[in-house]
């Protein structure tokens, strides 16, 4: 009789191979169980391990095994990953106890997008009361000396001697010129000791004409300003370059530094009465003075409209803990301090990453911080000045019968962002549309209007100004404003026969009908140099794309004797893409990988013949 054989399944498990048995397995060294018996009295009998296949090998079985592995603990290894500081590392107590905090009840404090919820009654590594730098003091003693060392123009006010302060730079040759001159008042011109370029000072510039440069429907607005600068005075070595930037000290706007010392009860008999500011240490408010104590006369208005810079950076915890310190209201003085301490580290971060915030919409949501002027004024950022490209070849005079002998031209495009209040536009670019609008409707009323940029001329020596050379084949590529300084590119190069086939242009707008910068003003040869991509009309394609499809152009430029490709535009998007398109363009051309092509312009740039200037 035949035996029945086995069925043969579809497993094969009993073909892996085990380890082998271990035998004596000690009850101690078992795995307790999870599940507990029914009876005490039953002895505990000890389970065998899971057998694992021969094939694996067993690195980590409990924390102790996981520490060694990794050599640092968990809370190190948070610490190293966001470099600290992060709300991750907030000491987590199991007592904590929470508790509710009524919330203000203001649009602007709406506006923070704070989520918060119950707050946590004990708080740990709260930020320190930063130290009161700056002190403000009524003027008494008209003979108090200077301190020691201290510049001419920070002296004492003398009311005796300093009636009246002539803030526009001038040399000995122009003096009786500017004796019937209009003096810029403290709303148009910053103080004496505000020095961007030492040892120079500020210069007042008139505007001789401005104009706007895009059209209604234009997703942003940018205007264009011929500053009148024959009397600018002379410094040793530096004149205005092609390409070259120019530095303005724009100042806050008048409104809101007003709404400021509404919302600090600052009474309005003392905002322009003169102060004296003593300062224990830094440059402010000098910008680039000397690191020294200093005592200067100067007025409340004046250090906010032209020192402090009230709307440009996120909140810093200095300036929370100063308004949580000087907060009546016990309960916005929880929430700041809570943001000021490790548990509210991480809605510390959602504030300064979240909506676009201002000193004024600070006051606003917490309306109980009144914090004085002097410490306020020590932990908020200095007011620096901003830079715009000259769009023209500086060499070029105005017709001297039009009033004035010299001119440079700019370009400046208005930003927007977000607020509690609706769109605000930046600090440097409102100041120059405020002041476009008001030109352009005086003179539409039929007034002469002198209205003032307060500007500098700097050291000329951006990049663009440093590598313009006037031979040489070059290429220009920008983007939105940046296209304005190779306007006065394009006229320089288009002076000399020898160079009208040697420049070209590409030129990124949206639509050339509402956003086309300088349509028509590159020159009798434009339609040769310059051609206009359009990324929200037509095929819509990019700059960036175009450079690509311009690439024999490229190689021909990079590999002349001499030649330049100069970029010029905003660096999110746009600076990135060219670059981007020119690692492409040396793949292709020069039969490189990719790792060559990023060599090969990298030492382009090194060179001078690659040259990007993007903000």
């Amino acid at each position: 009789m035949l035996r029945p054989m086995a069925i043969r399944t579809k497993t094969t498990s009993h073909c892996i191979p085990e380890e082998p048995p271990v035998d004596n397995i000690s009850p101690r060294s078992a795995v307790p169980s999870l599940t507990s018996n029914s009876s005490a009295d039953e002895e505990e009998i000890p389970k065998e391990p899971r057998r694992r296949r021969a094939s694996t090998v067993l690195i980590s079985q409990n924390a102790d095994d996981a520490r060694r592995i990794i050599g640092e603990s968990g809370t190190r290894l948070i610490e190293t990953c966001c470099g600290g500081g992060c709300c991750m590392l907030a000491p987590k107590a199991d007592s904590q106890s929470f508790e509710y905090v009524p919330l203000p009840d203001n649009d602007a404090f709406r506006g923070l997008g704070l989520n918060l919820g119950q707050l946590p009654k004990k708080l740990t590594a709260i930020h320190e009361l930063p130290p009161k730098t700056v002190s403000l003091s009524p003027v008494r003693d008209t003979k108090a000396p200077a301190i020691v060392g201290a510049d001419p123009d920070e002296r004492p006010f003398n009311p005796a001697v300093d009636q009246s302060i002539d803030f526009t730079p001038h040399t000995a040759e122009i003096d009786e010129k500017l004796q019937h001159a209009r003096t810029p008042t403290s709303s148009e011109h910053p103080p004496k000791f505000v020095k961007p370029h030492p040892p120079y000072e500020v210069f007042s510039a008139k505007i001789f004409n401005t104009r706007e440069l895009t059209r209604a429907g234009a997703q942003k607005r940018t205007f264009h300003f011929d500053l009148d600068v024959s009397d600018y005075p002379a410094e040793t070595g530096v004149d205005f370059k092609v390409g070259g930037a120019i530095g303005v000290q724009a100042p806050n706007e008048e409104e809101m530094v007003e709404e400021i010392m509404d919302l600090l009860s600052i009474p309005r008999v003392a905002r322009d009465r003169k102060v004296l500011v003593t300062t224990t240490s830094g440059r402010w408010p000098t910008i680039w003075g000397e690191d020294k104590p200093r005592s200067l006369v100067s007025t409340r208005r004046d250090l906010l409209t032209w020192c402090a810079d009230i709307q440009s950076y996120p909140p810093t915890k200095a300036l929370l803990r100063v308004l949580a310190e000087h907060t009546t209201d016990p309960n916005e003085r929880k929430i700041l301090t809570y943001l000021c301490s490790a548990e509210g580290q991480g809605k510390f971060c959602d504030l300064r990453t979240g909506p676009h915030l201002t000193l004024a919409q600070l006051l606003h949501a917490f309306p109980s911080a009144k914090p004085p002027l002097d410490h306020l004024l020590a932990v908020l950022k200095q007011l620096m000045p901003r830079f715009y490209s000259l769009s023209n070849d500086p060499h070029e005079n105005c017709v001297p019968v039009k009033g004035c002998s010299r001119l440079i031209e700019i370009a400046v495009t208005v930003h927007e962002t977000e607020s509690w209040r609706g769109d605000r536009t930046g600090l440097s670019s409102g100041f120059f549309e405020r002041q476009a609008r008001k030109f352009i409707a005086a003179e539409k009323r039929g007034e002469k209007p002198d209205l003032r940029i307060p500007m500098f001329k700097g050291l000329m020596s951006n990049p663009l100004a440093r590598e313009f050379i006037s031979d040489g084949p070059m290429l220009l590529i920008g983007a939105g404003v940046g296209v304005a300084p190779f306007r006065g590119f394009v006229q320089r190069r288009l002076k000399s026969a020898n160079c009208a086939n040697k420049v070209w242009v590409l030129q990124g707008v949206r639509d050339s009908l509402l956003d086309e910068l300088y349509s028509g003003e590159w020159g009798v040869h434009e339609d040769e140099v310059k051609k206009v991509v359009q990324s929200r009309t037509g095929v819509g394609r990019y700059v960036q794309e175009e450079v690509v499809a311009q690439k024999d152009l490229c190689w021909f430029v990079i590999n002349a004797l001499d030649g330049r490709i100069f970029v010029c535009g905003s660096s999110k998007g746009m600076g990135e893409g060219v670059e981007s398109s020119l690692v492409q363009v040396g793949m292709e051309m020069g039969n490189m990988s990719r790792a060559e092509s990023e060599e090969f312009w990298r030492l382009k740039k090194e060179a001078g013949q690659y040259i990007a200037e993007t903000w």
